[in-house]
């Protein structure tokens, strides 16, 4: 299995957002996302009312650092401020199983 590197955030947004968080984040930060050097996948969760974990996945820690760095840049203007606090990174590491239905 090839190296890759994961990194999940979790933010909190004000009431009643959620759905234009996950808009923003489909219509505009995906395909910025997906141009990325070394992105691979992405993903988020909700997993409160208002809370949502969101998980990137890149080949390299350097590549997942940078794309991690410039998707802060873009929520700091897009999601921020839709929120109650800023996105707090809660983890970042190589993945070490990884299993597709075959």
């Amino acid at each position: 299995m090839a190296i890759m590197y994961t990194i999940m955030r979790q933010i909190t947004f004000k009431p009643g957002v959620m759905e234009e968080a996950a808009r923003r984040t489909e219509e505009v930060f995906l395909p910025f996302l997906s141009n990325e050097p070394g992105f691979i996948e992405f993903y988020s969760i909700q997993v409160g009312e208002q809370t949502a974990l969101s998980i990137s996945i890149f080949d390299t820690k350097e590549l997942a650092e940078e794309g991690n760095r410039r998707a802060f840049e873009w929520a700091r203007e897009q999601l921020f401020p839709l929120a109650e606090a800023p996105a707090q990174v809660v983890g970042m590491g190589e993945v070490l199983l990884h299993q597709k239905k075959a």
